[in-house]
């Protein structure tokens, strides 16, 4: 497996006093605003455990219940590749870990420039794609194709990734039934509960409704999550003036708030069952009224939860590669650019949504190939700089001394190489008059869906796979 993007370079943007007050702030909110919680079990929990309900209906959380969540969650999660070996490792230290889309609503089509719906058929190209770029380590399995029945899409789409890609499979499900049958799936295809639990290749996603409410459906996941001991995070999409205030440090209190409150619940369920953190912490923009993926003020916000969660040890989840625009042009390019520099200079761990593009609706092949390379170049960039006594070569100096050279030094033979060498990007000495860019990234895509084969899986778990599709009648 390609080894772990790392930072070697500080860069925050909460201090310690910041991060207090946001805690001190989301803790009143959760014991004395209260919040909207939905589910006969999960309020039962609650309730047994010091939660109190109030005449408004509104579920109150004692600190208490966070202080002890907090600790019993684990600060590390280790996650595998479809076949077992160890993928990620996800803390709060300074491993960076990038992961896309294998189905949207949508999708650029790479070979015609045109968008149209996503279709069964794409989830492979998507996969594939995916599978072959050394900085894209999991995937994000929706069920969201237009060609199948959206009863069975989360099931469907969860099958076609297992066959298509062999590294971690992050999914979402449509609803509460099919996130228990993408566990049992996967239980199958490790061999038993106990083995998916010991070397998870899944991990879910789901999400709160801001403001400060949690329906049925997410405290269900939540709970199916954790009494299965799945890995899974919680996040909050917070839209500042729209579903939070208009104040970065009131967002973030909100979602702190909203996020803690889905800790608690899976501490209560299974004390020490993995959770990952997760914030989304956006704008309303009011001349559109979309909730933006590239707003300046969403991906500082991302950073500075990033600070917090860091503080309180657990792992992130957070967001970037992504675009406000339809198709790749000028404005996705530096949209998703930015993003990626921003959370690779933060304290996110899992970043998810690379080439997701109008505000969430397409995914772009094109772009995911783009973002790895963005990610690459700038793996060089938070490398940092190393101060060894060998790092200064002053020897090399003192030998070359003024006016010479060291092109033909073997200090430079050995180290020329540490350098980066864009792919996609050019450093002729010639250029051409015109971008070649996208004419090698659809040649990319097109080497990768001729030439790259995901490794096969076993005809047993085929065969498992093969009656779960005639269960659901796929």
């Amino acid at each position: 497996m390609t080894a772990p993007i790392k930072r070697n370079i500080e860069f925050s943007v909460l201090d310690e006093e910041k991060i207090h007050r946001i805690h001190e702030k989301s803790l009143y909110i959760m014991e004395n605003v209260g919040m909207k919680i939905t589910g006969e079990r999960t309020v039962k929990l609650l309730l047994g455990n010091g939660a109190t309900v109030g005449e408004d209906g509104r579920i109150r959380i004692p600190h208490k219940l966070v202080d002890r969540a907090l600790k019993a969650a684990p600060k590390e999660i280790t996650l595998y590749t479809r076949d077992g070996a160890p993928a990620m490792v996800i803390n709060s230290e300074n491993q960076v870990y990038f992961g896309t889309h294998s189905d949207q609503l949508e999708i650029v089509d790479p070979f015609t420039n045109t968008v149209r719906q996503f279709l069964k058929k794409d989830i492979k190209t998507m996969c594939k794609v995916a599978d072959y770029l050394p900085n894209i380590f999991f995937v994000l399995s929706v069920g969201m194709t237009a060609d199948v029945d959206p009863k069975v899409q989360t099931q469907s789409t969860f099958i076609e990734t297992v066959k298509n890609f062999s590294k971690t499979i992050n999914f979402s499900s449509n609803d509460i039934q099919s996130l228990q049958d993408v566990i049992d799936i996967a239980a199958d295809i490790a061999g038993g509960l106990d083995k998916l639990q010991e070397k998870p290749f899944i991990f879910n996603y789901c999400e709160p409704i801001p403001p400060l409410t949690h329906p049925l459906e997410s405290t269900e996941k939540i709970y199916i999550s954790a009494e299965n001991r799945i890995p899974f995070v919680y996040m909050p999409y917070c839209m500042m003036g729209g579903t939070s205030p208009m104040s970065k440090a009131a967002t973030l209190a909100q979602c702190n708030a909203e996020a803690l409150a889905g800790l608690v619940i899976s501490q209560l369920v299974s004390e020490g069952a993995p959770f990952i953190y997760g914030a989304m912490p956006s704008v309303f923009d009011m001349r559109t009224t979309i909730g933006s993926y590239a707003a300046p003020e969403f991906h500082l916000n991302i950073a500075a939860m990033a600070d917090l969660v860091a503080y309180y040890g657990l792992p992130f989840y957070g967001t970037a590669g992504c675009s406000d625009a339809r198709v790749i042009d000028e404005q996705a390019v530096s949209e998703a650019t930015f993003q990626i520099f921003s959370t690779m200079l933060s304290k996110a761990n899992l970043i998810h949504d690379v080439g997701v593009m109008d505000h969430c609706k397409n995914v772009s092949p094109e772009l995911v190939v783009l973002a790895n390379e963005i990610i690459e170049g700038l793996k060089y960039y938070t490398a940092g700089i190393d101060v060894a006594e060998e790092d200064f070569a002053i020897d090399i100096i003192e030998k070359v001394g003024p006016g010479g050279h060291y092109l033909t030094e073997t200090h430079t033979n050995k180290n020329f190489r540490k350098i980066w060498y864009p792919s996609l990007f050019s450093r002729k000495m010639n250029n051409e008059d015109f971008s070649e860019v996208s004419g090698k990234i659809k040649d990319k895509i097109k080497d990768i869906l001729e030439n790259h084969e995901v490794p096969k899986l076993d005809d047993v778990v085929l065969k498992k796979l093969e009656k779960w599709e005639q269960r659901f009648g796929l």
